[in-house]
Order: structure tokens, then C-alpha cells, then sequence
């Protein structure tokens, strides 16, 4: 079913927000998917990072990112595995999008279903590479001094900005979209006059909501660190600058974020 498309904003944003610009069909086909595969494998590899690197410091105190920790947690909490805890709190924001512009879209619904295939299977091929399972690469190891600390605390924020980046590339691309990026989509769009940081920060209250809610079913507050504050911080001021520098000719495309 096709989404009802909207007008072109009129107004501006102000000098404090990010600037976009929104374009129809202006890209090939071909070139938006060469695009979309970029940034997949590159929101992939930084998920990972932050992983990794956090569990390879003792004790862990690093943190991923903010959605993947908050989801671990609440998945925790239930005892659901991470596969179920992504794939249902997956589909709740898929519901939380669909009130948020004002109707139900089986198009966007089964895109933002679509994402998580090769997401997840992207997400296992960095994991096996940066934990040493192929022969050509034996992993990264264990933190057991100072300047691996430091260079594993840089490699965990490299990580998050590489998430940002490449949020900022599918997002103008606007083939299909994780749900958790949708809804920082339709914030920034709909609400918040394109301005990315303050549409990631509040795209974070549903985590949030679901953190508070594992911790008092569980008791236990992990996976959450200096990494996942560096994300809440800056992760939406990355994707922001990314739109500008990253790709620069790529423009934001086919937003639906109205009923009207």
C-alpha cells in the first residue's frame, strides 16, 4: 500500500537545527541501493564495535549502544533472548510509528521488517570477525593495560559515530528503515523542524521507558556505560553533521511522516 506523500516544508529550520533538504526521485534506483548496502554494513560493523570492545574490558564499563542496551536489558528482564527481545520490541515501535503519523502502513511495517534480515545477519558476520572465529583474523584481545583501555574507549566511540553515519545515509535514502530510526525520522520531520539531535534524544524515551521498567522487574541495571552516554549525547549531532559531509549530494528522500 502506498504511503500518502507530503508537502515539502515550507519553513526552514533555524540555525541551531540541521539542515535538509528533500528531494523525490532524483537518485537511481541502483545507486540508492548501493547506498542503503553502505550504510547497513557500516551501522553493523558499529553496533559490533561497541560490543565488543565493552566486553573486552574488566570490568565491563563501556556500554552499547543506547536502543541495543535498553533492549537487552528489558529482554533480560523477561527472560526473552536477545533474537525475541529485538524482534518484539521491534514491532512495538512499529506501532509507536504508525500513531505517531497517523496511520497504518503495511509498506513501511514490512520495511522496517525487512531492515532487521540483513542487519542481524551482518551483526553475527562483524561479531565472528572481531571475536577471532575466522582463521585470516585472530580477534581482537583483552584489555590489560592502560593504552588498551584508552584505545578500546576510542574504538567503543568510533563505533557509535559510525551508527550516526550511517543512520544519516539509509535515512536519506529512505528505502527502508530499522524502526528505531524510523521514529527519529518521523520526530525530526514531523515534529521537530528536521533538527537530528534533538529528534535522537527523544527517539531515546522508549528505551529509557523499557530500561526503568527491567530495572524494577529485575533489579539489574547493565549494558549500559560510557559508550551508551557518549551515544545519548552525541550520536544525534553525528547523524546531523553526517548529512552535510557524508555523501553531501544525497538528499533526503520520499519522507512520509503525515496523514495529510
Amino acid at each position: 500500500m502506498t504511503r500518502p506523500g507530503v508537502p515539502r516544508p515550507q519553513n526552514k529550520p533555524d540555525a541551531a537545527s540541521a539542515s535538509f533538504h528533500t528531494t523525490s526521485t532524483t537518485a537511481s534506483t541502483a545507486s540508492l541501493i548501493a547506498y542503503f548496502a553502505i550504510s547497513i554494513v557500516i551501522n553493523s560493523a558499529g553496533n559490533v564495535l561497541t560490543l565488543v570492545t565493552s566486553a573486552k574490558i574488566h570490568p565491563s564499563y563501556l556500554g552499547a549502544a543506547y536502543w541495543t542496551a535498553a533492549t537487552a536489558n528489558f529482554g533480560n528482564a523477561l527472560h526473552w533472548n536477545l533474537f525475541w527481545s529485538f524482534i518484539i520490541i521491534g514491532l512495538m515501535t512499529i506501532v509507536l510509528n504508525a500513531l505517531l503519523v497517523g496511520h497504518w502502513s503495511w509498506q513501511r511495517a514490512l520495511g522496517n521488517l525487512l531492515f532487521m534480515l540483513p542487519f542481524s545477519a551482518l551483526i553475527q558476520v562483524f561479531a565472528d570477525f572481531f571475536n577471532g572465529v575466522y582463521p585470516f583474523f585472530a580477534g581482537l584481545p583483552a584489555a590489560h593495560s592502560p593504552a588498551m583501555i584508552i584505545f578500546y574507549i576510542c574504538l567503543n566511540f568510533f563505533g557509535d559515530a559510525l551508527i550516526g553515519i550511517a543512520i544519516s545515509i539509509y535515512q536519506r535514502v529512505n528505502l527502508i528503515l530499522h524502526p528505531a530510526d524510523d521514529l527519529m525520522q518521523i520526530l525530526r520531520f514531523k515534529y521537530l523542524k528536521g533538527h537530528a539531535a534533538t529528534a535522537m534524544w527523544v527517539s531515546y524515551l522508549p528505551p529509557t521507558i523499557l530500561t526503568v521498567i527491567a530495572l524494577i522487574i529485575s533489579h539489574q541495571f547493565t549494558n549500559f556505560g560510557l559508550g551508551t552516554i557518549f551515544a545519548l549525547l552525541f550520536q544525534g549531532g553525528i547523524t546531523g553533521a553526517a548529512d552535510k559531509i557524508v555523501f553531501p549530494r544525497l538528499h533526503h528522500r520520499a519522507i512520509h511522516v503525515s496523514q495529510n
